[in-house]
């Protein structure tokens, strides 16, 4: 049985987010009831400098011997070896408007490597009980607007992860950062960067089944929008062994993003972003967290915004390698990237980890990094770049 003590803490994480994005969210038309079209202008991405970073894309295509125009009529679809961009300086995402349209979003599948690695012989705590994942109150924007879905493109087709709002520490109130897992951009040792990378923030805003979504409003669908990632960095770690159970510990990524349509910031649009804890507290620290995210394997079906909260344990995926938080939890692949998030002692909510793996074969658990001077390093890199 749980200790009674664990119960406080985990109502006051569910509190917490919830109550920093309804105070931050819509204040007067919320997006649900409003189309995404409508809250966007027909101008470019981005603010003064979106032509420099456009031209800034298409001299890096060119220099990978990829044009542009062909590049957004289908080249993209070559996932040859040679030509498959894998350095960390080789990201290239350019914005294809009207690709992810709600049919396409409900194709997309979880990711592969998402539920596969065994844990390690020592290091690790006892297997935790399963905690069932519960629902997300709708609407989400009112609830959990900082967490959102995000959509890719692989050799394996349509992918799907899950994705939080973090800040910007050179761009205050007008972040663009979005945190996820590296496998949700990167496919590791057995390739490079995922294409038509964006990010739907509070995804089915009102949690409707997949046969209702096919005759929802595109402001249903995705209420605020939809933002390409522009910029993704993830750890050294990741890009040379990712997909091995060396690597699980380094499994985080952070991306920049623009609206496909508009210039106004995520945090801005959204109203909210939460502050990351890079001081990798231990398990044992870190007390009761919580994960959520859009489970898309069996029994879910990436449409509904889950979460789940326990006390975190220590898991080890290989010898000497870095501890992994852990939580019972019955999310599936599709929740992989999804923020792990824990009340602070100030009182406020941060995010902490993020979902990375799970048991093979099955569900019950879920496994994220220690968020320290990699990921602080991954995170202040993005906002270095960007800075205006």
């Amino acid at each position: 049985m749980r200790p009674v003590r664990a119960l406080p803490a985990a109502l006051g994480l569910a509190v917490a987010l919830a109550l920093t994005a309804t105070a931050c969210g819509p204040t007067e038309t919320p997006a649900a009831d409003k189309p995404a079209a409508e809250t966007s202008s027909s101008a470019p991405a981005g603010d003064d400098a979106g032509a420099d970073l456009a031209k800034d894309l298409a001299d890096k295509l060119k220099k990978h011997g990829v044009d542009l125009d062909k590049w957004k009529d289908g080249e993209w679809k070559n996932w040859d070896q040679e030509t498959w961009l894998r350095e960390a300086e080789d990201f290239v995402n350019p914005v294809i408007e009207g690709l992810w349209d709600p049919a396409r979003m409900q194709s997309a599948k979880s990711p592969d490597p998402t539920i596969t690695a065994q844990a390690g012989a020592s290091g690790s705590d006892p297997t935790p009980r399963p905690v069932k994942a519960q629902r997300e109150k709708t609407p989400y924007h009112r609830n959990a607007a900082p967490v959102g879905k995000i959509f890719f493109d692989s050799p394996q087709g349509h992918m799907v992860c899950s994705g939080t709002i973090v800040k910007d520490p050179r761009r205050p109130g007008k972040s663009n950062l979005v945190w996820t897992a590296g496998h949700c951009v990167h496919a590791g040792q057995k390739g490079g960067w995922y294409r038509n990378i964006t990010f739907v923030p509070a995804f089915n805003d009102l949690g409707k089944s997949p046969a209702a979504l096919n005759n929802a409003q595109p402001h249903e669908v995705y209420p605020y929008g939809q933002y390409w990632a522009d910029w993704a960095v993830t750890s050294g770690e990741w890009l040379q062994r990712g997909g091995t159970n060396q690597a699980w510990p380094y499994d985080y990524a952070v991306l920049h993003v623009q609206p496909e349509r508009g210039r106004k910031s995520l945090e801005e649009t959204v109203g909210v972003a939460l502050p990351v804890d890079f001081s990798a507290p231990t398990p044992a620290q870190s007390g009761t967290v919580g994960a959520w995210g859009y489970p898309a394997a069996p029994p879910y079906n990436g449409m509904i915004m889950h979460k789940c909260l326990d006390r975190a344990t220590r898991l080890t995926t290989a010898p000497a390698t870095p501890t992994m938080y852990r939580i019972g939890c019955t999310m599936t692949g599709g929740s992989s990237g999804g923020g792990w998030f824990r009340v602070l002692p100030n009182g406020k909510t941060a995010l902490v980890s993020n979902t990375s793996i799970g048991p093979a074969g099955g569900n019950g658990w879920l496994a994220g990094p220690l968020l320290g001077k990699g990921a602080k390093a991954a995170h202040e890199m993005v906002s270095k770049k960007f800075a205006r």
